[in-house]
């Protein structure tokens, strides 16, 4: 029975100046950077690249929709765990959970649900994950 993997692929980041608005405060459109580079990170760790994935399998990774979720302001030098865990497959869809703790305090400042869907390259078109990708987000569990 595939289940999924018990803990979530944690990725370091430091809030930069670059990062926030004039306040020194993180801007809205970054937690959505944060998010990715942890997915893509998560990703690399099991030996995906997504640059190998185009060249090689002719395959892309689209985001469909994010529910993102801010509960409190990361601020200039916080230095964040961001988390990426694969939460569902339906097809050709997958449901990913993120969030993004201050190291600091342990604050939850973001949390995400979002789909993606993995395409074909050339036509953009819906392609299901290939096994041994998917055998990579999940384990067997007897």
């Amino acid at each position: 029975m595939n289940e999924l993997k018990p803990q979530p692929f944690v990725w370091q980041v430091r809030v930069y100046f670059e990062d926030t608005d004039a306040g020194g405060v993180v801007y809205h459109s970054r937690y959505l950077n944060f998010f990715e580079r942890a997915r893509t990170e998560m990703l690399r760790a099991m030996g995906v690249s997504q640059s190998e994935l185009r060249e090689k399998h002719g395959l892309i990774w689209v985001v469909l929709e994010v529910n993102l979720k801010f509960r409190k302001a990361a601020q200039l030098d916080d230095e964040l765990l961001v988390s990426a865990e694969l939460k569902w497959v339906k097809g050709v869809r997958q449901g990913f959970r993120q969030e993004i703790t201050r190291i600091s305090d342990g604050v939850v400042v973001a949390t995400a649900e979002l789909s993606a869907v993995m395409l074909h390259a050339d036509s953009l078109k819906p392609a299901r994950m290939p096994a041994w990708i998917k055998a990579e987000l999940l384990q067997d569990v007897e």
